[in-house]
C-alpha cells in the first residue's frame, strides 16, 4: 500500500530555502550548520513523520523509507509532508528489498551544484555524501544481517529513533557528524544529548533497542509522555504564530491606508488651491468684463458683485458664461444654451454670443489642452510673483511645456490694483491672446492649386518656396534643378488648367534652397546639391554671381534683412560661409562639427546668426566673433534641419524628432540654454526636411502624412491642419500615398495665406478660415 503524499510532487523542487517561505526536504532541514535545536519544533515534526508511519502500519504495511531525504518541511508551522511511494511488507515482514533499493537515490528539492562536481543543499553539507550514507545509518541492525529480511513495522520503529537523534542534535561539520552517527549504531548518545535533553535521549536508545521485539509499538511511541507533553506548547505556538501574521497583515493594511490617505489629501488640498485661484482668475475676468461693458456702452449689469472668492449665477444675459464657484466642473452644454437665451433676449449681443458660440466646440474639443496650457501660464506667474501656488507646480509638473509671454495689451487698463492684480493682469492678457488666436480659425481651405504640366515627373519634389519683397510673385526651386517664378495674383485669381511661370531658370543641379533679397526686388539666392551658391537677376533670367567654396551639398541659404548685401550659407561640409555682394569670395567661415541643415540671420541685424546642425543643436553667433558661438540651444534628440526667427530673441527650431521647439535667448544670460519655452507635437517628422515658416505668432510645417500643420506659438498643440489628397491618374480615385510628404511651407508675409508644396510637387495657396 502506498502512503498518502503530501505537499508537492516526487519529481523536481523548489529551490528556495525554508528561510524564503518555500518547502524544503527534511534532509536538509536537518543538516542547516548551526541550527537551533527547539524541542517544541523538533518534537511537531517527528510527531508528523510519526503518524505517517502509524498510519501505514495501520494498514499492514511496512514503510521502509521513513527517512528525512523522503520528506519534506514547510514553513511557518513545520508541516512535513511525504514525498515518496512506499510498498513495504506486511505484519509478517514479506521481503520489501525493492523498495529499499528504490529508495536510495531519492529526488532531490531545492539542491543546488557545488564545487568539485559535488551538490550541495542551498546552507547545508554536501548532499550527495549524506545521502550516500543515509540509507546505511536508517538501517536496523536485523535489516543489516545477512540473514536478516526486509523492513519490518519493528525497523521502521528503529528508523524513528533515528531520526529523533538526529532531530535533537545539530551539528556544525560533516565530519562531527559522521562521528556521531557513526557512534549510534552501538547506542552511544553525545553527553550533551544526555545532559540537556534526558528523555528524549533515553526514548531514543529504547527505538533503536537492538533487540526487535523490545522496541516500542507504533500505538507507544504516539502515547508517549514527553511527546504528548509538548503537543500543549506547540499548538500555543502555532496560535502565537498566528497571531503575529494577523497583526503583521493589519499593519501592512493599515500602512497602506494611510499612505493612501496622505495621497488623497495631498490632491485634495491642491485641489482646493487650484479652486481658489480658478475662482481669483474668474473674478477679474467678471471685473473686466463688467468694465469694458460700461466702457462699450453693453447692456450688462451684475446680478451680485463678486465677494469674498464667489461668484453667484448672473441673472442678466450679459455674461458670457455663468460660472459657479466651486468650478468642479466646466458645463459648457449650459454655457451654450445660456449663450443662446441671451442671444435671443438682448439683440445688441447677438454678434457676440454667436461668434463665442462658434468657438465653444473647437474649445471643448481641445479643454484638455488648453487647461495644461492654463496651468503652466499660471504656474509661470505664480514664479514671478515669488509666491509659488503649490498646486498650479503640481499640475505643471505633469505637463511638458510652458506658455508663451507675449506683450499685453490695452485690457492692461482694467486690470485689478495692486502689484499682484498687475501681475495677474499681464499673465491673464497674455494667455487671453493665446487663446483668441488659437480659436481665431477654424480649418485651412484650399484658395488655388498650382497646376503645372510637368507634375507627372518623377523628380519634381519642391524643396524651396518664397515669396518676394513685395508678395506679388513667388518662387519654387526643386530636383528638377529649376527656378520657377508665379504671379501670385494670376494664380489665385484666374483658373486655368495650366498655370505657367513668368520666369523659369535652369540650373546645373539639384536645387535645396532658394531667398529673396529684401532689397533688391528681382534678386534670388540658390544654393544646390553641389555645393554651389548662386544669385540670380529674375528680370533676365541668369546668373549674375557664384560663389564657390563649398566643398558638399549646401542645404540652406538667406539673404540679411537688415543688411541686403549679406548672404550666409550652411553646407553638409560643416562650414558656414558669410558672403557680400560687393566682394568676391566669402568674408567668413563658421566651422562646425557636423552636417550645417539651417541658417538663418537675425531679422532686425546683420551681426547674428542662428545654425541648425545633424548634431541636435542650435548654435547662434555673432559675427563679429566666428570662433565660439554666443549661445547654444540643446534639446533636440534627432538633426535639427530648421531655424526660424520669431523676432530679436526668439527662435522657433524643426527637428526629425518630430518636434518643433520655442526657444527665448532673453531669459537666459548661459551660454547654453537647455529649457525651450515650448515645445509643439503633432506631426511627423523622422527623416526628411518638411518646411518651417513663421507669421504673426503663427508655425506653419509639414508633416510626412502628407499633412500642413499650423501652430500658436502660446499652446503645443496644432491650431490647424490640412491634408493634401492623392489622386490616382488613371481612376481619378484618391488614394493613401503614404510616401508623399509635406516638403515646404512659406507665409506670404504677415497674413494668414500660406503657400505649401509636397513631394510629388503638388503645390496649393492655404487660407486660414
Amino acid at each position: 500500500m502506498e502512503v498518502s503524499r503530501g505537499g508537492a510532487a516526487a519529481g523536481g523542487g523548489a529551490r528556495r530555502g525554508e528561510e524564503e517561505g518555500g518547502e524544503v526536504s527534511l534532509r536538509e532541514w536537518l543538516d542547516r550548520p548551526g541550527r537551533a535545536v527547539e524541542a517544541p519544533e523538533c518534537l511537531h515534526v517527528f510527531r508528523q513523520v510519526a503518524e505517517a508511519v502509524a498510519d501505514a502500519h495501520a494498514q499492514g504495511v511496512a514503510v521502509g523509507s521513513a527517512r528525512p531525504s523522503c520528506f519534506v518541511v514547510s514553513p511557518p508551522f513545520s508541516r512535513v509532508a511525504f514525498i515518496e511511494s512506499a510498498s513495504g511488507s506486511d505484519a509478517s515482514g514479506s521481503d520489501a528489498s525493492e523498495d529499499a533499493d528504490h529508495d536510495a537515490e531519492p529526488p532531490r528539492r531545492g539542491h543546488g551544484a557545488g564545487r568539485g562536481g559535488e551538490e550541495r543543499g542551498e546552507k547545508g553539507f554536501p548532499l550527495k555524501s549524506v545521502l550516500a550514507m543515509e540509507l546505511n545509518w536508517y538501517t536496523s541492525p536485523e535489516e543489516a544481517d545477512d540473514s536478516g529480511g526486509g523492513a519490518t513495522f519493528a525497523s521502521d520503529v528503529y528508523r524513528l529513533g533515528v531520526l529523533m537523534f538526529e532531530l535533537f542534535c545539530s551539528f556544525e561539520t560533516l565530519e562531527e557528524k559522521m562521528r556521531a552517527m557513526a557512534n549510534l549504531r552501538y547506542r552511544v548518545l553525545p553527553p550533551q544529548l544526555l545532559l540537556k535533553w534526558p528523555k528524549e535521549a533515553s526514548f531514543c536508545q529504547l527505538m533503536m533497542h537492538p533487540v526487535p521485539d523490545t522496541r516500542p509499538k507504533m500505538s507507544e511511541v504516539l502515547q508517549s509522555e514527553f511527546l504528548n507533553q509538548s503537543r500543549n506548547s506547540l499548538e500555543e505556538r502555532e496560535a502565537a504564530l498566528r497571531l503575529r501574521e494577523e497583526i503583521e497583515e493589519q499593519e501592512l493594511l493599515l500602512d497602506f491606508l494611510l499612505q493612501l490617505q496622505k495621497r488623497k489629501q495631498d490632491i485634495a488640498d491642491n485641489l482646493q488651491d487650484t479652486v481658489a485661484f480658478l475662482s481669483s482668475d474668474i473674478n477679474e475676468v467678471l471685473h473686466r468684463q463688467s468694465a469694458l461693458g460700461q466702457c462699450g456702452n453693453f447692456s450688462i449689469e451684475l446680478d451680485k458683485e463678486v465677494s469674498s472668492g464667489t461668484v453667484e449665477d448672473q441673472s442678466d444675459c450679459g455674461s458670457r458664461k455663468r460660472f459657479r464657484p466651486e468650478l468642479h466642473a466646466v458645463d459648457m452644454e449650459e454655457h451654450s444654451r445660456s449663450l443662446e437665451e441671451c442671444s435671443r433676449t438682448v439683440p445688441s449681443s447677438v454678434v457676440i454670443q454667436e461668434s463665442v458660440l462658434s468657438k465653444s466646440s473647437r474649445l471643448m474639443k481641445n479643454f484638455k489642452k488648453l487647461e495644461t496650457a492654463y496651468f503652466l501660464a499660471r504656474s509661470k506667474l505664480a514664479r514671478q510673483v515669488g509666491n509659488p501656488l503649490r498646486s498650479c507646480d503640481q499640475v505643471v509638473k505633469r505637463t511638458t511645456g510652458s506658455a508663451v509671454g507675449t506683450e499685453g495689451s490695452s485690457i492692461d487698463d482694467f486690470a485689478l490694483e495692486g502689484h499682484s492684480g498687475r501681475r495677474q493682469g499681464g499673465w491673464m492678457n497674455s494667455f487671453l491672446e493665446g487663446l483668441c488666436r488659437y480659436l481665431s480659425f477654424s480649418q485651412l481651405k484650399v484658395r488655388a492649386e498650382l497646376k503645372q504640366c510637368d507634375l507627372l515627373n518623377s523628380s519634381n519634389l519642391v524643396c524651396s518656396v518664397g515669396f518676394d519683397r513685395d508678395n506679388e510673385f513667388f518662387a519654387t526651386a526643386g530636383v528638377n534643378k529649376k527656378i520657377k517664378v508665379f504671379e501670385y495674383n494670376m494664380i489665385v485669381n484666374e483658373h486655368r488648367d495650366i498655370h505657367y511661370p513668368v520666369v523659369e531658370m535652369s540650373n546645373k543641379s539639384k536645387l535645396s534652397c532658394i531667398s529673396w533679397n529684401s532689397y533688391m526686388k528681382s534678386h534670388i539666392a540658390s544654393s544646390d546639391f553641389d555645393g554651389l551658391v548662386q544669385v540670380w537677376d529674375v528680370t533676365r533670367s541668369q546668373v549674375f554671381v557664384e560663389m564657390r567654396e563649398h566643398e558638399r551639398r549646401v542645404w540652406s541659404v538667406d539673404f540679411s534683412l537688415a543688411d541686403p548685401t549679406k548672404l550666409v550659407s550652411g553646407s553638409d561640409d560643416g562650414t558656414v560661409k558669410l558672403w557680400s555682394m560687393n566682394q568676391a569670395g566669402s568674408v567668413g567661415t563658421i566651422r562646425t562639427r557636423a552636417n550645417v541643415c539651417s541658417v538663418q540671420f537675425q531679422p532686425d541685424s546683420a551681426r547674428s546668426i542662428a545654425i541648425g546642425s545633424a548634431d541636435h543643436k542650435i548654435y547662434c553667433y555673432d559675427l563679429r566673433n566666428i570662433r565660439a558661438p554666443y549661445c547654444t540651444l540643446v534639446g533636440h534628440t534627432k538633426t535639427v534641419s530648421y531655424v526660424k526667427y520669431v523676432d530679436a530673441s526668439t527662435i522657433v527650431s524643426g527637428s526629425t524628432d518630430n518636434s518643433l521647439k520655442l526657444w527665448d535667448l532673453s531669459t537666459n544670460q548661459a551660454r547654453v540654454i537647455d529649457n525651450p519655452v515650448q515645445t509643439f507635437t503633432g506631426h511627423t517628422n523622422t527623416k526628411n526636411f518638411v518646411g518651417l515658416s513663421i507669421s504673426d505668432g503663427y508655425i506653419a510645417t509639414g508633416s510626412e502624412t502628407n499633412e500642413v500643420f499650423v501652430y500658436h506659438k502660446a499652446f503645443p498643440m496644432p491650431v490647424l491642419a490640412y491634408k493634401f489628397n492623392v489622386t490616382d491618374p488613371i481612376s481619378g480615385q484618391e488614394i493613401d500615398d503614404q510616401s508623399q510628404f509635406i516638403s515646404c511651407v512659406c507665409w506670404r508675409g504677415q497674413s494668414s495665406t500660406l503657400l505649401s508644396a509636397n513631394s510629388s510637387g503638388n503645390i496649393k495657396v492655404l487660407e486660414m478660415d
